[in-house]
């Protein structure tokens, strides 16, 4: 006769190993499921795409994502770098104001644009009536529908991410060999090239690699400017021709690219470690920019925000104002009020899951389970259609599951319980969005004293109940800020949206997708602005992190912690 397990049996198994790769493979489920449907499609469509849509896909994709990243470089690394090394008007105002477009999602950025610079738009009229045009053949302007017009647009709302991990290495580079490097002749733009810009070249390539990811994971704004790549193949492939098996090969595709950018990202640190030699850390003596220069320098500063938020901005609050009897409607409330349900609901499970991470490693700082924790978090690095797709079979498998238990068992029908209802959503929230819970509570508890959870252990708490006791109280502000951004990144989260929503359930973006795509941008502009009013949350964040902490900053964490703050998430790997 077998005999209970005592709770000393208890003890002794290792649960939070046990606990870290359970998750964690619960999280990969949508790359196997993705595999899966890729190698046993029910119809092999492959030489189809391969000879047909597929090289386009491929072709537009390279090209949208080799222009943002080279964009984004070119406008983060540049402000980065007058902010941080010089002192011109405003230049403080900058520091924060730069990272105001990180609240103005990609999608609706195009929607505004567009709306505003077509042949039918504002501006395009406004230039007819004082020139006296008649016809567009009367003069020339570009085209925003178009590759070139997307690169443009996405690059104003994501060079943050270029300029938050430059700055934080510009920040923490030694004094001695900038000065040195003056001494023996450089000018300053000699300077720039030969020392700084080379010493951050791996902080600025995660930035790049982070610009570049989101432009792959985007599908609202691509579809607008007319833009065919491989996030907008798998979504029409799928919904468009129905065919599972067809958008999971695509998918495939896109996760090579997605590990190519990985592996570059991490080959580029690997190759280069930095370090000061001197003992002392000198401030940085800012380069005062007088006169044209000064102005010209606030010039350059101001035009990324101009065009990147105060613009679009405008446009939509001109919008909303002329038009907030017909947005400010039942539908929009009842958007708004979905969309606020599923982001706390997923910001919730998001920082559960992510403290259990981040504490199991503390505990047990072992390569078994720092693998399964950074495995876990690689849910960002995946766009979100990919996600929602992956979802849909393990998922579909456990509703069966669990109808098929009820009806043999009670004779009662509960439907479709996770792929019928936002279960699904919320899941796909929080695994793509682990990854900021994560890293921002990992941060948090690396600022926790070790000898006071080992004090509390020698009382007899277990490693539960310190945790309880001593760990959570302390990182407080650490679990609210994560928990806020989940949030506001699930409120601004468009392609797994639109892919696991249930029928007649709208968001706030799906309710902005849905009305720009009927034209209808006047309409929308109310859902739209309080999406980006949200975003401004991380913003106050960052920019609080920034005056509280400038000369300490992880060198591998995404833009929200690179300051130091820990607010944000580390790129997988």
């Amino acid at each position: 006769m077998s005999q209970a397990p005592t709770s000393t049996t208890l003890a002794r198994i290792p649960w939070w190993p046990i606990g870290t790769w359970t998750i964690s493979l619960l999280l990969l489920l949508p790359v196997f499921s993705i595999l899966v449907l890729a190698f046993t499609p029910s119809e092999n469509i492959w030489p189809h795409l391969l000879g047909t849509v597929l090289p386009s896909y491929i072709r537009h994709t390279a090209l949208l994502m080799l222009g943002v990243g080279v964009l984004t470089f070119v406008i983060g690394t540049a402000t980065a770098w007058l902010v941080t090394m010089h002192a011109f008007p405003a230049r403080k105002v900058f520091q924060w104001l730069l990272l105001v477009p990180l609240a103005m999602p990609t999608y609706i950025i195009a929607y505004t644009y567009v709306d505003f610079f077509e042949y039918s738009g504002t501006f395009q009229g406004a230039l007819r009536s004082a020139f006296g045009w008649q016809a567009k053949s009367d003069y020339w302007f570009p085209e925003i529908r178009s590759l070139g017009g997307a690169i443009l647009i996405m690059s104003l709302v994501l060079f943050p991410y270029v300029f938050l991990t430059a700055r934080a290495s510009f920040m923490r580079q030694s004094v001695c060999h900038l000065e040195v490097a003056r001494t023996l002749g450089r000018s300053p733009w000699q300077v720039f090239a030969s020392v700084a810009l080379p010493l951050a070249r791996p902080a600025i390539v995660v930035g790049v690699s982070l610009a570049m990811m989101e432009s792959l994971n985007d599908i609202g704004a691509v579809e607008h400017f007319g833009v065919r790549t491989l996030t907008l193949g798998v979504y029409s492939t799928w919904l468009g021709r129905g065919n599972l098996g067809g958008a999971a090969q695509i998918a495939v595709v896109m996760f090579a690219i997605i590990f190519a950018i990985l592996w570059v990202e991490r080959a580029s640190r690997a190759r280069q470690a930095f370090h000061n030699t001197t003992a002392h850390d000198y401030p940085l003596n800012r380069t005062r920019l007088h006169g044209w220069r000064g102005w010209l320098a606030t010039f350059v500063c101001a035009l990324p925000v101009l065009f990147g938020f105060v613009l679009p901005s405008g446009i939509l609050l001109s919008f909303a104002i002329a038009h907030f009897e017909d947005a400010a409607t039942s539908e929009f409330i009842a958007a708004a009020t979905n969309s606020m349900l599923l982001a706390s609901v997923a910001a919730l499970l998001a920082v559960g899951l992510g403290l259990f991470l981040a504490y199991a490693n503390r505990l047990q700082s072992s390569s078994a389970i720092r693998i399964a924790s950074r495995l876990a978090s690689l849910g960002y690095a995946i766009p979100g259609t990919i996600l929602g797709i992956g979802l849909l079979v393990p998922l579909a498998l456990f509703d069966n599951a669990v109808a098929g238990y009820l009806k043999s068992t009670f004779d009662a029908s509960p439907g479709l319980i996770m792929t019928g209802g936002i279960g699904a959503l919320t899941i796909a929230y929080a695994v793509r969005f682990l990854a900021i819970a994560f890293g921002n509570l990992e941060s948090g508890l690396e600022r926790v004293t070790p000898s006071l959870a080992a004090a509390a252990r020698t009382l007899g708490r277990t490693p539960f109940g310190a945790l309880r006791e001593i760990h959570l109280p302390l990182i407080r502000p650490a679990l609210v800020s994560a928990a806020l951004l989940v949030f506001v990144d699930c409120m601004k989260e468009l392609p797994a949206t639109l892919v696991l929503r249930p029928f007649n359930f709208e968001t706030l973006s799906t309710m902005v997708y849905t009305l720009a795509s009927l034209d209808q941008l006047e309409e929308s502009a109310l859902a739209a602005l309080t999406i980006v009013a949200t975003g401004i949350i991380p913003v106050i964040i960052l920019s609080r992190a920034i005056r509280g902490k400038k000369r300490q900053a992880p060198a591998v964490l995404t833009p929200a912690v690179v300051e130091g703050s820990g607010t944000g998430r580390a790129l997988p790997g």
